[in-house]
């Protein structure tokens, strides 16, 4: 009797819907978080690598795409998947710093041929937005915003030329280190090329010795970028594409700043080859290419017509950007290696190019662009109105400086922004920045303006002073300005500035400082020369080859005359490599 009711009992499974699915006729729904098969938006993978680093599986490669180009922050590599090794853990999507990659609902793998199951993921089996296992900056396991560098408050710091910075205590150094994934993509914005992942990773062990070791393999001026470097590495960083970079430029800075002597470090040359090398101008470029000259036993003599060393390093950069312990400590390091320094020595005055030529086995130019220029609108060539270029050597000299309390300034790059905020520093009570285009257009960096106009700087975008007023005795009374319209022209990279000149504005103004770029002084160079070398159409940079040596054997230039990113650490690039050229053209086996 039992066994009956059973029998009838289990009868009621006949009409039931089954739980089994019967793949593949049937298609099983997975969970809107099911982690399936890999997905990878190409447009948004920047082939960091960093999927395949993390998979405790060895299931992800990262494979070259031939059609893809690589740009400055992405490879053209792209994760390979097996899933004959894949665990479907979606670690890989937790550390995606971009956001590109996804395990999507989609699961079937179905083939007879096991080559089916490795393929590079892209969009074709994505499931769409909210579905499968998909990261956010809000949930991934990285951290995208960044350790803010402490700095002074504006209002104090405008006051004074002390350093604007703080600087890092070890523990956010150590924190802000550990955000790095070391995928070296910024490496590739770094025109050295330093060994950026390297020297962070040695930050976050705390081992500064071993991180200023990885920097001065090609950078001896580390601790000076690391304060005022344009760093372009950051640009590169993975997190610059959905979150903050991690502050590679101050890490760097930090480390070299916890070792305050670099010969314990890196050490001195005893090398001797008998070669000597001149070096005109003591800019980065000068003071790079002669400290690797001297690390191969290549005597080097710069020539320096100031009485300091530097270049723009000490006459272009406001001693609160680059305080002078900083750049001292580094030049002094630099000529313990062994270099020599004749200061107050103008080539082409007090010794020829050709007699420095004759003299040495090589010769360096690397003089920079120190020449400022001037609108030449009416009544800017007397009392009261500087080219930044001027001004700023003049106040870092220690000469005195008189300006009025009402200061106008020309210009919207990086040396405009220095001008405005030494006026405030010098006593100017009202600071206004006359720029002709639009703020997005300005090249200075974003960071610099955020500073100026933080410490009170007045920013007039689209105005275009067209004269300078002055009174009976001289003095400027007054600057007429117009404003501009932006002009689209076909085939132009950013809209033209066109004066709007029916109607002339004016400021009361007692001082103007005009920052509208600089030239470089080629009066050293004898006409014969100057016919020799050969330079652009316009005569502002020298013609170089991949050796940084010009068309006449045993020249060499870097720098500002030969880089139009004019920046410190292009500078520095260019004299590293310099060197590199020097030693290779002299015979000499690194």
């Amino acid at each position: 009797m039992g066994m009956n009711l059973k029998f009838f009992d289990a009868l009621k499974f006949l009409v039931r819907k089954p739980h089994t699915v019967r793949v593949p006729y049937e298609k099983k729904e997975p969970a809107k978080r099911y982690r399936g098969v890999h997905v990878n938006d190409w447009e948004k993978c920047i082939g960091c690598g960093n999927c395949a680093k993390i998979c405790t599986c060895q299931a992800i490669e990262m494979v070259e795409i031939p059609t893809l180009q690589p740009k400055m922050g992405a490879t053209n590599l792209r994760p390979k998947v097996d899933y004959g090794r894949c665990s479907f853990c979606g670690q890989c999507v937790d550390v995606c710093p971009t956001g590109s990659l996804k395990l999507s609902t989609e699961y079937e793998i179905i083939s007879p041929n096991v080559e089916d199951f490795t393929f590079i993921p892209n969009l074709r089996r994505d499931s769409g937005p909210g579905t499968g296992w998909e990261s956010s900056p809000e949930t991934s396991l990285l951290d995208f915003e960044r350790v803010e560098m402490p700095e002074r408050d504006p209002e104090e710091r405008k006051k004074d030329f002390e350093w604007v910075l703080k600087g890092f205590s070890e523990e956010q150094a150590v924190f802000e280190a550990a955000r790095c994934l070391g995928c070296a993509l910024c490496v590739q914005g770094c025109p050295t090329g330093m060994y950026i992942p390297e020297y962070i990773n040695a930050i976050f062990h705390k081992n500064y010795d071993k991180s200023v070791d990885w920097m001065f393999i090609n950078n001896p001026l580390p601790e000076i970028c690391g304060t005022i470097c344009t760093h372009r590495c950051e640009e590169a960083c993975v997190y610059h594409n959905r979150g903050q970079a991690v502050q590679i430029r101050y890490l760097k800075g930090f480390a070299a700043g916890k070792v305050e002597d670099y010969e314990r470090v890196v050490g001195i040359s005893t090398k001797k080859t008998g070669k000597k090398v001149a070096l005109i101008g003591a800019g980065p470029a000068s003071l790079s290419c002669a400290f690797y000259l001297r690390r191969e036993g290549i005597d080097a003599v710069i020539y320096e017509a100031q009485k300091v060393a530097g270049g723009m390093l000490k006459l272009g950069i406001p001693r609160y950007r680059l305080p002078d312990s900083i750049l001292n400590k580094e030049i002094e390091f630099i000529k313990k290696q062994g270099v020599e320094f004749k200061f107050g020595v103008r080539v082409g005055k007090d010794i020829t190019f050709e007699q420095l030529r004759k003299m040495y086995d090589a010769v360096f130019i690397g003089t920079g662009y120190h020449v400022g220029s001037k609108m030449g609108i009416p009544g800017d060539d007397g009392e009261g109105v500087f080219d930044a270029a001027t001004l700023l050597r003049d106040v870092n000299l220690g000469k005195e400086v008189k300006i009025g309390k009402k200061v106008l300034v020309i210009g919207g790059g990086d040396v405009a922004m220095d001008a405005t905020r030494t006026a405030l520093r010098l006593g100017a009570e009202e600071v206004i920045l006359s720029y002709r285009r639009r703020y997005v257009d300005m090249p200075a960096s974003e960071e610099e303006k955020h500073e100026a106009e933080a410490e009170g700087v007045k920013f007039l975008t689209q105005t275009l002073p067209v004269e300078i007023v002055r009174d009976k005795s001289g003095k400027i009374a007054k600057v007429k300005y117009v404003e501009t319209e932006m002009v689209h022209e076909e085939g132009a990279r950013r809209p033209k500035p066109v004066p709007k000149m029916d109607n002339i504005m004016e400021w009361e103004i007692d001082t103007v400082i005009m920052a509208i770029g600089q030239k470089p002084d080629w009066s050293f160079l004898p006409e014969e020369w100057k016919n020799k070398i050969k330079f652009d159409r316009r005569m502002n940079h020298i013609v170089v080859d991949e050796n940084m040596m010009t068309d006449v054997e045993g020249i060499f230039a870097g720098g500002d005359i030969v880089n139009p990113r004019a920046d410190a650490i292009s500078a520095i690039a260019d004299g590293r490599k310099a060197a590199l050229g020097i030693i290779k053209f002299l015979g000499i086996k690194s």
